[in-house]
């Protein structure tokens, strides 16, 4: 009885593994899929005011997606307050925007080509 239970709980200890193991690879698949097309996914804008002394920018823009916004005029914060440098009010941009502390920040800004 002991080598059967023995190789028994071998047997789902294998199963519970490789069943575990497939599912993490799964998930590693999604989740890069997944950023992936968020990295592709870029709003549509126009720079209409550049605040550096707060790290601010006002966008008119498309809808975002990813946060399931539709197009309008607001004030972002900036992830990087370098970008501001490179732009100026009336540039069209495209942009990334996400949500953090409670906050929609942009978090990848170019000028559109």
């Amino acid at each position: 009885m002991t080598i059967i239970k023995s190789l028994t709980l071998g047997v789902l200890a294998a199963v519970t593994f490789h069943t575990a193991l497939a599912a993490d690879h799964s998930m590693s698949a999604t989740a890069s899929a997944s950023t992936s097309n968020a990295s592709s996914d870029m709003t549509d804008g126009e720079v209409k005011k550049i605040d550096k002394s707060t790290n601010k920018i006002t966008l008119k823009h498309g809808d975002i997606k990813n946060l399931d916004m539709p197009g309008m005029t607001m004030v972002f914060k900036i992830k990087d307050p370098a970008a501001l440098d490179t732009l100026k009010a009336g540039d069209k941009v495209k942009f990334r925007a996400e949500k953090a502390d409670g906050a929609i920040v942009v978090t990848e800004i170019q000028i559109a080509k």
